[in-house]
C-alpha cells in the first residue's frame, strides 16, 4: 500500500518533510502541497515533482485521494488543521507543539479520537540513535536503577525576535523537545518543576518578554530527578548532550561532528566544531520519524509518539514558565 500525503506548509521544516517523503520513505507519495505563500509551495512542488499545489490547505483536505497530511505550518494553525484533517478522515503527522492552549489541544485530540484517525507529533529526537541507546540502557537497567538525568540543549544562535514573539517563548519552542526527551528517557511523568532563568544573550529577547538562558529541575513520578540546561547561544555550535546516572553506572552522549579528525600541534590538540544546527544534527531522525508514522498507518500499528505525548510537554513548558515568573516550584497538577 502507498500512503498518499498532502504537506501543509512549505517553510524550512515543510521542505525537509516533503523531500523525505518523496525521496526516502518507502510506501509514501506526496500528491499535494499547500502554503499561504503560494510561491513557496510552487518552488517545492517543482523541485520534487508534486502534482498539486494550493495556497489553501482546505483544497487538499477535500481531495479524496489524500490519505494523510503532514502539518508543517505555523504553530498557531496546528490545532485547527488537526481538527479539520480529522473531520476529513485523514491520518495526521503534525509538527510540535499542537498548540499553546491546553483547551485547544484537548479539542484537537478529541477530534482525532472521534474520527478514528492516527495522530503522531513530530518529536524527532526520540528517533535519534544516540538517545535511543540511552533509553535502551535505562530500560534494560544496564546502568542499574535510574537516579538522575541531565539534558544539555544549547543553540548556536538565537532566532529572530520576531519569531520569539509568536513562538510561545523558550519553554514552548525550544525546551519542549527536552521535556519530551525527559519523558521518553525516564519512562515517567514530571510532577514538579523549578526554573531559574534570565536574559544573558540578547536584551531584545527580554524586551520581547522571553528569556534566553534557563536551568530547570524536575521531580518525576518514578523518583528520578531531571535537570535541563538551555541557552539560545553556544558560540561553539549546536550543543546536544545527555547523561543518565544510575545505581549501576552511567551513560552519556556527546555532540556529533562533521568528521572524526583530531588535529595535534605543538600548541594544542583540537577538533572541528560540532554540527551547526538541528537540520544537520538530526537529519536521520527526521527521516526515521516519518518512516515510523507511515508504517504505523499502513500496518495499523500503535504510534510511537501520540497526541498525549504532544500534550504533556506543553503542560511542562507552562509549568516551567510559571515557576520562573513566580520564583517557586510548580506542581504539574496546577497547570491541568
Amino acid at each position: 500500500m502507498t500512503l498518499k500525503f498532502a504537506v501543509i506548509g512549505a517553510g524550512r521544516i515543510g521542505k525537509v518533510h516533503a523531500e523525505n517523503l518523496v525521496t526516502r520513505i518507502p510506501g509514501a507519495e506526496v500528491i499535494g502541497i499547500a502554503d499561504v505563500v503560494a510561491t513557496a509551495a510552487q518552488d517545492v512542488a517543482a523541485k520534487l515533482h508534486i502534482p498539486k499545489v494550493s495556497a489553501d490547505y482546505r483544497e487538499l483536505l477535500a481531495d479524496p485521494a489524500v490519505q494523510a497530511v503532514a502539518i508543517c505550518s505555523a504553530t498557531n494553525t496546528h490545532s485547527q488543521i488537526i481538527r479539520e484533517a480529522a473531520a476529513a478522515g485523514k491520518h495526521i503527522f503534525c509538527e510540535k507543539p499542537i498548540d499553546f492552549d491546553l483547551n485547544r489541544i484537548d479539542e484537537a485530540l478529541e477530534s482525532v479520537r472521534k474520527a478514528g484517525v492516527k495522530l503522531q507529533i513530530g518529536f524527532n529526537r526520540r528517533f535519534d540513535p544516540n538517545y535511543a541507546r540511552v533509553r535502551q540502557a535505562i530500560v534494560s537497567q544496564e546502568i542499574g536503577e535510574l537516579h538522575m538525568l541531565h539534558i544539555i540543549s544549547r543553540d548556536p544562535g538565537p532566532p529572530p525576535v520576531s519569531y520569539i514573539k509568536v513562538s510561545g517563548g523558550i519553554f514552548l519552542d525550544m525546551t519542549i523537545h527536552d521535556f519530551d526527551m525527559a519523558r521518553f528517557l525516564t519512562g515517567s511523568d514530571a510532577v514538579e518543576v523549578y526554573t531559574v532563568a534570565g536574559v544573558k544573550v540578547d536584551p531584545a529577547i527580554g524586551e520581547a518578554g522571553d528569556v534566553d538562558t534557563a536551568f530547570i529541575v524536575m521531580k518525576f513520578a518514578n523518583g528520578v530527578t531531571v535537570s535541563i540546561d538551555n541557552s539560545r547561544k553556544a558560540v561553539y555550535g549546536y550543543d546536544q548532550r545527555v547523561e543518565a546516572f544510575g545505581s549501576g553506572g552511567a551513560i552519556m552522549t556527546d555532540n556529533l561532528y562533521p568528521n572524526a579528525a583530531t588535529i595535534s600541534t605543538a600548541q594544542n590538540v583540537r577538533r572541528d566544531l560540532p554540527l551547526n544546527f538541528f537540520m544537520e544534527r538530526y537529519t536521520y531522525s527526521y527521516e526515521s520519524e516519518l518512516r515510523d508514522f507511515v508504517e504505523s498507518v499502513v500496518n495499523d500499528k500503535p504510534l510511537t509518539v501520540t497526541g498525549a505525548d504532544g500534550r504533556a510537554p506543553v503542560v511542562m513548558g507552562l509549568a516551567a514558565k510559571k515557576s520562573y515568573l513566580e520564583g517557586r516550584p510548580v506542581k504539574l497538577s496546577e497547570i491541568g
